[in-house]
């Protein structure tokens, strides 16, 4: 009794050194990194997964957190693999206990014991556990985790390790592969399956073995109808669902545009893009389906677009990127090819813009020579003095030339650039038959350019990348009045067979030799741009712009939403007048004989000081009497003075234009400092 508080001290003693000593031996513990790579997703505006990637080895490891997991499964799993996970510092001495006994008792391994904690240890080394070296080493790490990271963590780094079956790593990707949906909403069937996978990935694996996995699964729900997370109801229910016999693909939406993300910013492991998932996968079964009778190499594009805001909705480059016959995995959106008849509304607005001509003028169709270019219409036929309006409506081409000579080729090409398009152009110099087709465009630079019709004259930055808009409005492609004349007189174009009348404004488009062909059109809040054609170029006789690209083009906008945007009032300084009524030199358009006007103050470009309340105006060359326009309303009729005063507009671009008696005319972009 003398030495017992000598054997007292003794053993405290012994246990505090082994406890330090167990505490070194854990803080010591070299852990393994805790990161790994995970697949790289594209994300739409919403959230939504429109493509994954492997990573490196092949393996499809989509990361998630347990916000966004589903709290039953999380309930199961622990139920099943580790009842005090929340209790224990990392191994359980219970469990271990019973493990022990269970073999001891049954001559096998019944249970392993093994904590969720010890689980992940083993995930994040790749470690067996047929040893005890390896189950000692797993206890270790297990420790040691729990003293640096929290439960949370734990339970998320095996959510985002766990395998379940084939190349399939982590909660998220077997969700996804096996029941086609993410794991923040499972059914007890679903939820019971997953806990059980990880235990046994490839002896349950539903495409292998559906009778091992329905076993696996029920046992899990069995045992969670005696902890009582389940009623009897809902575990008959759930022994009833089936279980999955084969793998949903993954989501493989915008392919195209998902490459060009990824390409972009290789290292990101998130590209969240301006899309729309649902309108996405709407789209791309409308492609197959329309091409799908149309021969094994032809192929189409669609892109669709807010053109208030600029952001791109739905971005197809082919009807399907595995498709080889048609060439899929080429990315149409921004092939350059011959756009055809679709630039002709760029030429009338800027027409309309300088004063040249207005929607009611009266123009010829008539067999006409422009030097030694000598352009016929497609069908052969002319149909003598029209207007303007019905010559843009029925495509005809001797009057947009005309036009086009008017303006001058360089001023087209302005026109193009100011809307963000840098075409390419034979030989480098643009001549008039650009005003027909003759130069290389993408389906992207078409839909630039009818977004800025569609948003008054002004371009529209458009982009994919979320929040990547631009802040400041871009530069006048048009005048206000001019855009909306245009639209306008696309809006009366005849539509296809049952689609609506007047509600979409839209031109159609053919290049020679019927290799290319065009639909865009635009409401009050959209532009939708299709082609369709071979990629290699070759020509697929008898297929026109208004038969097939027309009808694709209204059946999306059938399914970007139930009716079209109202497109807008006119501008209030629109002149809106019959033939008639208009000034004399815009009532016919003709090739006015004499040298026409010059705008010599102020010059094409010119940049004028701030709080300029008068705007010098000097005038050379033409007949008189002129009509001046600011911006395409005329604000002074009648003049025979080639000097005067106008009151200067407002601060930002303005364009002036001068007509005379003759209809010649002339403009001048100029900007008047804020």
């Amino acid at each position: 009794m003398r030495r017992l508080p000598l054997v007292l001290v003794a053993v405290l003693f012994i246990g505090a050194a082994a406890r330090d000593a167990a505490d070194r031996w854990i803080a010591a513990t070299d852990l393994p990194v805790l990161v790994a790579e995970s697949s790289a997703e594209v994300l739409d505006r919403n959230g939504v997964l429109l493509r994954a990637y492997t990573v490196a080895d092949g393996r499809w490891r989509l990361a998630t957190s347990l916000d966004a997991v589903d709290p039953g499964y999380l309930a199961m799993l622990i139920a099943r693999e580790d009842r005090r996970f929340y209790r224990h510092p990392g191994i359980d001495p219970l469990a271990l206990l019973r493990a022990a006994g269970q073999a001891v008792r049954h001559g096998r391994v019944v249970s392993g014991g093994s904590t969720l904690t010890m689980q992940v240890a083993r995930l994040l080394e790749d470690s067996g556990t047929g040893h005890w070296g390896g189950k000692l080493r797993q206890m270790r790490v297990a420790l040691a985790l729990e003293r640096q990271v929290g439960k949370d963590e734990i339970l998320t780094l095996y959510l985002n390790r766990a395998p379940f079956g084939g190349n399939l790593e982590g909660l998220r990707a077997g969700s996804l592969a096996w029941f086609g949906k993410p794991p923040r909403r499972l059914t007890p069937a679903e939820a019971a399956l997953l806990v059980a996978l990880p235990q046994a990935p490839e002896a349950r694996r539903p495409d292998r073995d559906p009778a091992a996995a329905r076993t696996g699964r029920d046992r899990v729900l069995a045992r969670m109808a005696k902890a009582g997370l389940l009623g009897a109801e809902e575990l008959a229910t759930a022994i009833r669902a089936p279980v999955p016999t084969a793998r949903h693909p993954f989501p493989a939406l915008a392919p195209h545009l998902a490459d060009r993300a990824r390409a972009a910013d290789p290292g990101a492991a998130l590209h969240r893009l301006t899309l729309e998932a649902g309108l996405q996968a709407r789209l791309e079964a409308l492609l197959r389906r329309i091409v799908a009778p149309l021969g094994p190499a032809v192929s189409a594009a669609l892109i669709v677009a807010d053109h208030r805001t600029g952001e791109i909705l739905a971005h197809l480059g082919s009807p399907d990127f595995t498709d080889s016959a048609r060439a899929g995995y080429v990315d149409m959106t921004i092939a350059p090819r011959s756009p055809g008849s679709t630039l002709k509304p760029l030429v009338y607005g800027l027409a309309f813009a300088e004063g040249l001509a207005h929607p009611e003028t009266l123009i010829e169709d008539r067999p006409t020579a422009f030097g030694t270019y000598r352009p016929s219409n497609f069908d052969g036929a002319y149909r003598g003095t029209i207007t303007a309006r019905e010559a843009l409506q029925s495509s005809r081409n001797i009057p947009v030339i005309a036009l086009a000579e008017a303006l001058g080729p360089a001023r087209l090409v302005a026109g193009l650039e100011r809307a963000g398009i840098a075409p390419a152009i034979p030989g480098g110099v643009p001549g008039l038959a650009i005003a027909l087709g003759g130069l290389g465009v993408t389906l992207e630079d078409l839909a630039r350019l009818y977004a800025a019709i569609a948003n008054g004259g002004r371009a529209v930055g458009l982009h994919w990348q979320a929040g990547a808009g631009a802040a400041n409005p871009g530069p006048p492609v048009l005048t206000q009045e001019a855009a909306w004349q245009v639209a306008d007189i696309l809006r009366g174009t005849p539509a296809p067979p049952a689609a609506p009348p007047r509600r979409i404004a839209f031109k159609t488009g053919t290049s020679f030799g019927h290799r290319d062909a065009w639909a865009v059109g635009f409401d009050g809040a959209h532009v939708i741009a299709v082609w369709m054609g071979r990629p290699d170029g070759t020509p697929v006789p008898g297929t026109f712009g208004a038969d097939s690209a027309a009808p694709l083009l209204f059946e999306a906008f059938a399914r970007l939403k139930p009716a079209p945007d109202p497109l807008p009032p006119p501008p209030p300084g629109t002149l809106i007048a019959a033939n008639a009524d208009l000034p004399q030199p815009l009532r016919r358009f003709g090739t006015a004989q004499g040298t026409g006007p010059r705008l010599a103050f102020p010059p094409d470009g010119a940049t004028l000081a701030a709080g300029l309340d008068l705007l010098p105006i000097r005038l050379e060359g033409g007949t008189p009497p002129f009509i001046l326009l600011v911006d395409g309303v005329p604000v002074a009729t009648g003049l025979r003075l080639r000097e005067i005063q106008l009151p200067a507009p407002g601060p930002g671009f303005s364009t002036l234009s001068v007509i005379d008696a003759t209809g010649q005319g002339a403009r001048a972009g100029i900007r008047l400092a804020p």
